[in-house]
């Protein structure tokens, strides 16, 4: 199959016409296209070596049009595109999108100070500096970041995960399990955490090493930041909120599987004689050894001489060494040996956090009906039932399940606290499809429709092992791109798994968004788009689009036609 795009505009006149049209008659597609190959040549350079022809491709991406349109739209499509920095500035309209693409120039850039705002950490109860760009230097930042992450996917750890492309967490609690499962594995792990990270990193060796536009990079490291109408200098550290920092941060501490292998050796005989394994994930990370004293003797200072460089060091209270059959916490899993045997469930600290952030929205909620009640609550159990459904979670999701329905027993006894179990029990947790003590409300959909909605339940989600990515696999290299495709096909299936319709579309269109030809994940969502609209009689003739692709369609009435390929495949 092949899909065809018309584009067809309602009647305007102006310059308001020749704007709209100039961003939203972008061909994505080709604009795509483009990037994807300048960047696959620019991983070609850097493996061959060839860093001149590498900085040359990056000057001609970064001068791109195609570059600055992307770059443009990641910015105005994105979760943030609503947050303004200091100038109160957002780019919403298609003209104010189109200005912004001229408007990426590095002759005469100077950034702006960023916005400074406090955000709660994980804990519910720190708070933890958030530094907002105002638009157009964070899409100076995504355009760059277009240049720059091919090369540090090209050189980074085999086993780093954190902020990567088609890396996740369960990649890393993967390789943990691979590297602890067996009883001839290593029974001591030293857990790594490095203080303030982000806030100490040395501008100095990010402007000597982070192979990019220098001057650029300077005056981004160096605008300072606002906060109580007062300017604040940055001496050090890249601020946590700009796009392009996690990819710096990541490319400072890539480098340390290396320097350890070094130490250490390569060989058989040296890796079974030591049994070092590095896992990170962004700044989180632990090593693997055969004994404690190897850990803190020989492995802990080639790693703070690793981390002086960069102006880094460890947390002398948080950084220990544990033995496996004590158990440790990584990214939110407990990761223990019981009786030889390895054992990755969530951790008590995870659990704890989450249930706090149920209760909390139960506790605010107390006027609330029902169905307003599930609709807050479901997201949250269904993304972190999600997170944990690679690892051995059937008993903690049926101890959440409980914890849960106690919090809302108790939240229905207060509003009706001279009514009696069992009518408390029919109206809020009545048998539903065989199910018992469901609970469940009342919600009005987009055309006042009223139906039932109920809340969703951790031990429903099925658990599956997490397929772990190869290590060097990368996104930005064409000889990878089969493996990626099949790799996205089997997460797919998974997830929409019982949705056999959906599926086949998805299937039929080869996995890609017909608009911009890029590929619909579950991270990128999708929106079922009527090729005939259903007020025209248009029922099953569907196509999945990307959701800002699908809202695109319908304010710009471009028709997407489905249309046989001349293989008639």
């Amino acid at each position: 199959m092949e899909v065809a795009i018309g584009c067809k505009t309602s009647a305007t006149t102006g310059a308001s016409l020749r704007e709209t049209i100039e961003w939203h008659g972008i061909n994505w597609a080709k604009a795509n296209r483009t990037v994807r190959r300048l960047q696959a040549r620019i991983v070609k350079a850097i493996r061959a070596g060839q860093k001149r022809k590498a900085r040359a491709l990056q000057f001609i991406l970064a001068r791109s049009f195609s570059g600055k349109a992307l770059a443009v739209r990641r910015v105005t499509e994105n979760r943030g595109k609503r947050t303004a920095g200091v100038d109160g500035e957002k780019w919403s309209t298609p003209s104010q999108k189109a200005a912004a693409i001229e408007r990426l120039k590095t002759k005469g850039y100077r950034p702006k100070p960023l916005r400074r705002i406090y955000i709660p950490k994980s804990d519910g109860k720190r708070l933890r500096p958030l530094s907002i760009p105002v638009m157009k230097d964070r899409a100076m930042q995504a355009l760059h970041l277009l240049t720059l992450d091919p090369i540090v996917e090209t050189l980074a750890d085999p086993n780093s995960y954190g902020f990567r492309v088609e890396r996740s967490t369960a990649d890393a609690i993967g390789q943990c399990f691979i590297i602890l499962k067996n009883p001839s594995s290593p029974q001591w792990v030293l857990e790594g955490d490095i203080k303030a990270c982000f806030d100490e990193l040395s501008q100095e060796w990010l402007e000597a090493n982070i192979p990019m536009n220098k001057a650029i990079l300077h005056k981004w490291l160096t605008a300072g930041y606002m906060e109580d109408n007062r300017l604040y200098p940055t001496e050090k550290g890249t601020p946590q909120g700009g796009i392009a920092s996690p990819a710096l941060a990541n490319f400072a501490l890539d480098g340390l599987e290396k320097r350890l292998r070094d130490k250490f050796g390569t060989s058989s005989r040296a890796r079974r004689k030591t049994k070092i394994n590095l896992v990170r994930y962004a700044d989180d990370f632990i090593i693997t050894g055969i004994s404690k004293e190897l850990l803190e003797n020989e492995v802990k200072p080639v790693v703070e001489q690793f981390l002086a460089e960069r102006g880094l060091e460890l947390s002398p209270q948080k950084t220990v060494i544990t033995h496996i059959d004590e158990g440790f916490d990584f990214l939110g899993q407990n990761i223990r040996k019981y009786n030889g045997k390895l054992i990755i469930k969530p951790s008590a600290k995870n659990v704890k956090a989450f249930l706090s952030k149920v209760r909390h929205i139960i506790n605010s909620n107390k006027q609330a009906t029902a169905g307003n009640l599930i609709r807050q609550l479901n997201p949250l159990i269904r993304g972190w039932s999600n997170y944990h459904r690679h690892v051995c979670s059937s008993q903690t999701y049926s101890k959440v399940d409980h914890a849960i329905f106690e919090a809302l027993w108790k939240w229905t006894k207060r509003r009706h606290n001279n009514k009696s179990r069992r009518w408390v029990k029919q109206k809020y947790f009545p048998d539903i499809g065989g199910r018992q003590w469901v609970f469940s409300g009342q919600v009005t959909d987009a055309q006042g429709k009223k139906h039932r909605i109920c809340l969703l339940k951790a031990r429903r989600t099925p658990i599956k092992r997490h397929i772990k990515i190869r290590a060097k696999a990368n996104p930005y290299d064409p000889i990878w791109e089969t493996y990626f495709e099949k790799r996205l096909a089997h997460k797919m299936s998974d997830t929409l798994k019982g949705k056999k319709q959906l599926w086949q579309l998805w299937q039929r269109q080869n996995g890609q968004c017909p608009v911009c030809r890029q590929a619909i994940s579950e991270q990128t969502g999708w929106h079922q788009h009527h090729l005939v609209w259903r007020v025209n009689g248009g029922l099953n003739n569907r196509v999945l689009l990307h959701p800002n692709c699908h809202r695109l369609v319908h304010s710009q009435e471009i028709s997407v036609a489905l249309l046989r390929s001349s293989s008639g495949v």
